[in-house]
């Protein structure tokens, strides 16, 4: 595959958080992750995309297999469990996405979510 023409992201808000988030991805513990929606879109269903991690290297290709829309308020037991943080319990979740929002000052209970299932695709040795 050629990754290299893919858009990349990386998980997380600094260097420490992307490189543990995609450790956890490498691990097959993190299959799910999300975003608020005034961010706006960032993939669709079928989409592929690279993984960097905190310093900016490419570590995987990743593809979106779901993509919906819940309030944080609506985030249930399993999609916590499929985000693969901490000990993946919806308490954990609630707690560490509560700060995570509150740093980008958008922090609501009710805020809009995008919530995606991925799957990864392939890994990129550097």
């Amino acid at each position: 595959m050629n990754w290299r023409a893919l858009d990349r992201f990386s998980f997380g808000d600094s260097p420490a958080l992307a490189d543990e988030l995609a450790d956890l991805v490498l691990a097959g513990r993190k299959r799910a992750t999300c975003w608020a929606v005034s961010a706006g879109p960032i993939t669709s269903v079928g989409k592929r995309m690279v993984m960097l991690d905190g310093a900016g290297i490419p570590r995987a290709v990743l593809e979106t297999v779901e993509l919906t829309q819940r309030r944080f308020s609506e985030i249930d037991e399993a999609f916590a469990f499929d985000e693969g943080e901490g000990d993946r319990t919806l308490t954990y979740w609630r707690t560490a996405h509560q700060r995570y929002f509150e740093r980008h000052g958008t922090y609501s209970p009710d805020m809009l979510l995008y919530c995606e299932r991925f799957r990864l695709i392939e890994r990129i040795e550097s």
